[in-house]
């Protein structure tokens, strides 16, 4: 009587439960037949790209997308917002500075450009009023000094008039004793003094 053959008990293991040395999948080991789910043994497909998972998928991607808009809008979004705002105000600060000192520059170089044109005038008035002065003093002094070489010219030709009419004098008064001496030698007999005088006075006006 030939021996019925012992049942062999069928397992189904999962592909990542085969350990290292068992047989290869479909193949009986030790009387336990491993066999590979259906939906390996046709092969898996990429999870994104499975239909069956596009709910999950959808769910996830508005839980992400709703915490990434409320990170943005809570955090994110008002620190950018305070930093541009606070450049914004700097900038603005830092024109109105630049304006500020600009004016003040603008009003500097007008006052002094007005001080500088005053100083200008000043000068030139006192110039003018000096040089007026000094001419008058000079027109004064030369005036003063005209008139004393002019006394002093008068003084000096009345002086010379009186020494020429003295000089004069004495030459007649030399001139007539000299006629009448000499008169005197040649004829030896002294002349009339009146007419020795009218001939000295003749001769000294010829």
């Amino acid at each position: 009587m030939t021996e019925a053959a012992a049942p062999v008990a069928t397992f189904v293991i999962a592909q990542g439960d085969v350990q290292h040395g068992v047989a290869p999948e479909g193949h009986t080991v030790h009387g336990v037949q491993i066999e590979t789910p259906a939906s390996e043994a046709h092969g898996s497909s990429f999870p994104p790209f499975d239909a069956a998972t596009f709910p999950s998928q959808l769910l996830w991607l508005a839980i992400a997308f709703a915490l990434l808009y409320i990170l943005m809008s809570r955090i994110a979004l008002p620190r950018i917002g305070g930093i541009i705002e606070e450049r914004a105000n700097r900038i603005a600060s830092d024109l109105a500075e630049a304006q500020r000192l600009k004016n003040e520059t603008e009003a500097a170089i007008a006052s002094y450009e007005s001080s500088l044109a005053q100083a200008r005038g000043k000068a030139q008035k006192i110039a003018g009023e000096t040089r007026d002065k000094v001419q008058a003093e000079t027109e004064a002094q030369r005036k003063a000094l005209e008139a004393e070489l002019a006394a002093r010219l008068e003084k000096a030709e009345k002086q010379i008039a009186e020494t020429k009419e003295a000089a004069l004098a004495n030459v007649r008064g030399i001139a007539v004793e000299a006629t009448s001496e000499i008169v005197t030698q040649l004829l030896g007999d002294k002349p009339d003094a009146a007419d020795v005088e009218t001939a000295v006075d003749a001769a000294l006006k010829g």
